[in-house]
């Protein structure tokens, strides 16, 4: 058996359904083994598209994503992706080829230190020495990819140690899954004298309360308290949108409606929060607030996030043992002031600006025909831009991983191939991934990938014809605009070039049915709407600035 045979096997006994990437001869042998097995290998048009999509299968599924590149610039090619996971906390094992570690006749071409290049974005990187040990450092990197934070590990694979034989006796490792400790009592007893000290507690609930048992414990405590919450924007889904006790989510890195509640609070009670999704500056400036963390592991402490409390242990038995407690207690929350500024969150989230007819359209109405026109469970993925921010304040999102936006590296050109993995993983929803044109344009050879593969998706294209997020940025400060305007291709003609479906949009009313049609159609399609940022300097540059305190 060979090492790549070896490898592949220690893949299979993991749960691997796919690996995505783009080959080279390094890895030849491994690509020969995949054949042969019962992994897919997805063959991507660029690497970073490849490790976004694998970042996207373990965000959905809680496995690692796999990917797979060659040596050099294939390798530094995935490391934008790979940063991904590792700050979203997405588990994702990353296989790189190397040259022959023994007769390498090529010297030092396409050689670069790829294992230290990836120490600073992985949580593991190993270079592999020899056959024997493919099953152990298979096993150590998705177990640590799995293990909470997950994120990202590395394996790189010299070429002649794909290719050597190894001895029959060593075989994968059984991949083994431990449970989760459940909290300490007495931790939880004193989170629970601090919750009912509180005069004004509000719950947080942040990326890893994306579970389907911490949704049901969450929703259940709130039920029984009264307690609100309010969502980052990585935990928008845990809590149903339409519950009576929901304060939706953070918007911008500014205060906020929102953040009106959280001023007049004392405690803020975590859940699986982590300050790289929403800077505890914006909500703690004043270094006042009581913080109770709740979280599967212990806080990483904040100038502006430093806990009064920590409960450590599995988030939803932890959120179960203090509702019993809370329950027996009879405690309950109720606030006048919350209840006013959520009905005025529902008008000027929900409500204001949901249909003006003007065109190009504005981000409020493209936002609320997007969610008409998606279902409860379908899944909607942003790439990163401005309109990201009009998403993820005005968009309800109504179950866990259905809406899929990075606000810890906040890179562009992840929407398609992050689209393309959910798409794979959920094959009987509807997905569209959001993008703005400058985003788009970073991945949209994914296009053709999705065509290969025959994914029906949506790709809504919010186009004008710009970077619109910086010329805010500049607006806001007096600066001149400049540098920032883009010439584009007929997105049409691009997609049907591809073999995928074009449309673009005329007028406001013609977007929603286009949407409801376009996700009937075979194969991916692609929307192209013309957009209005002026409500970017009306809203977020003068509204907010003005709201009392």
């Amino acid at each position: 058996m060979k090492g790549s045979d070896l490898l592949v096997r220690s893949l299979e006994e993991e749960g691997v359904e796919y690996v995505f990437g783009v080959p080279g001869e390094e890895n030849i042998d491994m690509v020969e083994s995949l054949r042969t097995s019962s992994i897919k290998l997805i063959v991507t048009r660029h690497e970073q598209a490849a490790a976004f999509m694998a970042a996207t299968y373990g965000r959905l599924t809680g496995r690692p994503g796999v990917c797979l590149s060659t040596l050099g610039p294939g390798a530094t090619n995935l490391v934008t992706g790979i940063a991904y996971a590792q700050l979203g906390g997405m588990p994702l094992v990353a296989i790189t080829g190397q040259k022959p570690l023994r007769e390498n006749w090529q010297a030092d071409f396409q050689i670069l230190d790829i294992v230290h290049m990836m120490e600073p974005i992985t949580k593991r990187t190993v270079h592999v020495h020899q056959g024997s040990s493919i099953p152990k450092e298979v096993r150590e990197a998705f177990k640590l990819a799995m293990t909470e934070r997950l994120g990202a590990c590395h394996i790189e694979i010299p070429e002649d140690v794909a290719e050597e034989e190894v001895d029959p006796k060593y075989v994968p490792q059984s991949a083994v899954h431990p449970r989760r400790p459940s909290p300490d009592i007495k931790s939880i007893n004193e989170a629970v004298k601090i919750i009912m000290a509180a005069k004004d507690p509000i719950l947080v609930v942040s990326s890893r309360g994306q579970r389907n048992r911490v949704k049901r414990s969450l929703q259940a405590l709130s039920d029984s308290t009264g307690l609100y919450v309010i969502s980052t924007q990585l935990g928008k889904g845990v809590m149903d949108p339409d519950h009576p006790n929901t304060l939706w989510s953070f918007g911008i890195h500014k205060r906020d409606y929102v953040n009106r509640v959280v001023e007049k609070a004392d405690l803020l009670v975590t859940i699986g929060y982590s300050t790289v999704e929403h800077p505890p500056y914006v909500w703690n400036k004043d270094m006042d607030k009581n913080i109770l963390h709740i979280d599967f592991t212990p806080a990483e402490n904040d100038i502006f996030y430093s806990p009064t409390w920590e409960v450590i242990g599995d988030i939803a038995t932890s959120l179960e043992m203090i509702r019993e407690e809370l329950q027996r207690d009879r405690f309950e929350y109720r606030s006048i002031f919350n209840e006013e500024v959520k009905k005025d969150l529902q008008k000027r989230l929900f409500e204001e600006e949901a249909d003006n007819g003007s065109f190009p359209m504005h981000p409020r109405r493209i936002v609320s025909d997007a969610r008409r026109a998606m279902g409860k469970k379908d899944i909607l993925t942003l790439d990163n831009g401005i309109y990201k921010m009009w998403f993820s304040r005005h968009y309800k999102a109504y179950d866990i991983g259905t809406f899929l936006l990075d606000n810890t590296l906040a890179t562009m050109g992840a929407g398609l191939p992050s689209a393309i993995a959910a798409k794979m993983v959920n094959p009987d929803k509807n997905v569209m991934a959001v993008v703005g044109d400058g985003g788009f344009m970073m991945n949209s050879q994914e296009l053709e990938t999705a065509v290969r593969l025959g994914l029906n998706i949506v790709v809504l294209i919010l186009n004008d014809n710009g970077f619109g997020f910086i010329k805010w940025k500049q607006m806001n400060r007096g600066l001149p605009q400049f540098g920032l305007d883009l010439g584009n291709p007929d997105f049409v003609k691009y997609a049907e070039s591809y073999g995928a479906k074009g449309h673009i949009i005329n007028s406001a009313n013609e977007l929603l049915p286009t949407l409801k049609r376009a996700m009937n159609e075979m194969g991916p399609s692609v929307v192209v709407c013309p957009i209005d940022y002026s409500e970017n300097m009306k809203v977020w540059s003068q509204e907010l600035d003005s709201i009392k305190r």
